[in-house]
């Protein structure tokens, strides 16, 4: 395919997953009462505003927050149709795989979140005033702290599906990961600690679905990089068997 039926095509599904965000955005506007009532039942009371601007931002926040697990799906599908002319039917098949797993993976997070983790920090925080403050939770503070605690974990448990695809294409391998396991479990304990009250509880809670899912990724792409490896021995042979036959033939026809 030319470069620019590669551009134009490449410009269309980017409209298509802008539409789709765009529609699913106001989709989610139309039901984000719905979306309200079901977010902030952890409050525990009536959350402020301090404005009525306030109404129109918490609002545009979680209806984008809904159609960005919308449009995954939708971005993961046309990624894969851009993709697939270089593929081969096989790999079509095992890519095409990515998208629900993507989608999957990303609300699995957002709900380890929001149901585990942000119900300990919410409370941890608001325990910290110790009586000393008279409390005005506004809706904004609210949303805006769940969404900085949920979202990066809904985009951290999408890590196995991210080191799969790279393991195809031969970016990653296992052992390139298992070096890393040192300065990855590092990184992930600070991670959170950072983002956990702290008492050793919460940092277990944590830490522990961050390294399974480190370990999942290393173990997958230990599995693919082996695929890998044995269907290139393969070709090689077949290449070097044919080469033989070749150079065989050539030296009994000078023979003769």
């Amino acid at each position: 395919m030319p470069v620019l039926e590669h551009v134009t095509d490449l410009r269309r599904r980017l409209l298509i997953v802008a539409a789709t965000l765009v529609v699913s955005m106001i989709v989610c506007f139309l039901f984000v009462d719905h979306i309200y009532l079901a977010l902030s039942n952890h409050s525990g009371e009536k959350l402020a505003i301090l404005g009525p601007s306030d109404i129109l931002s918490i609002y545009v926040k979680l209806s984008a927050i809904g159609a960005v697990a919308i449009t995954i799906p939708v971005a993961a599908y046309q990624a894969w149709r851009f993709v697939v002319p270089a593929l081969e039917e096989r790999e079509r098949k095992v890519a095409l795989m990515y998208i629900p797993a993507l989608f999957l993976l990303f609300l699995f997070g957002l709900s380890f979140a929001y149901f585990v983790l942000f119900p300990l920090m919410y409370q941890f925080v608001l325990g910290l005033s110790n009586g000393n403050f008279e409390l005005v939770i506004t809706a904004n503070d609210y949303f805006t702290f769940m969404l900085n605690l949920c979202l990066p974990f809904g985009l951290l448990f999408e890590l196995p599906v991210v080191v799969l695809f790279l393991s195809h294409l031969g970016i990653l391998n296992p052992q390139r990961l298992a070096k890393m396991r040192k300065p990855a479990y590092l990184v992930l304990a600070i991670i959170s600690i950072t983002i956990t009250p702290p008492d050793f509880l919460s940092d277990i809670m944590v830490i522990v679905p961050l390294i399974v899912l480190y370990e999942i990724s290393i173990t997958i792409s230990r599995v693919i990089h082996g695929k890998r490896i044995g269907k290139l021995r393969f070709r090689r042979k077949i290449w070097y068997d044919a080469l033989d036959y070749v150079i065989g033939r050539g030296q009994r026809c000078t023979f003769m």
